[in-house]
């Protein structure tokens, strides 16, 4: 075999058809697109999506997906990332200088995930109920 030997399987790829050339090749006169209507014109457009006065596919599905702008300056921090802040007392700024949270955080919540070993004193920063207990636990305060 060689590639200029290469063809496409027989019956695999139709003629195009030649369309206003007459009535003896079966597409002459309207060439296929019937009498009249906006079909029949040149430059008949109708627009995309249209179903022709069904309700439209994209308008029949319902909206879904939000994303919240607040999410974009809110963290969470799990109790077993507190290790990574130096000294006793966390709050927003030992947080972000820990890189913790990012530096545009403006809200961050402590969650109960892991745990903590030494005694937290908590300021200016949202704890969970279950990490609530956890930090008091270990010996430490939060302050609200």
């Amino acid at each position: 075999m060689r590639l200029n030997s290469l063809k496409p399987a027989p019956g695999s790829r139709k003629d195009r058809i030649r369309v206003g050339r007459g009535l003896s090749a079966g597409h002459g006169k309207t060439a296929g697109r019937g009498h009249k209507g906006q079909h029949a014109r040149s430059g008949g457009y109708t627009k995309v999506g249209f179903e022709g006065g069904q309700m439209p596919l994209q308008r029949r599905v319902p909206k879904s997906g939000f994303r919240s702008r607040k999410s974009l300056v809110t963290a969470e921090v799990r109790l077993s990332e507190l290790k990574y802040v130096a000294g006793d007392t966390v709050d927003l700024a030992t947080l972000k200088a820990a890189d913790v949270v990012p530096a545009q955080t403006r809200n961050a919540k402590i969650i109960a995930s892991g745990s903590v070993e030494k005694a937290l004193t908590i300021q200016g920063v949202g704890v969970t109920k279950g990490a609530r207990e956890a930090i008091e636990k270990a010996g430490g305060t939060v302050q609200d």
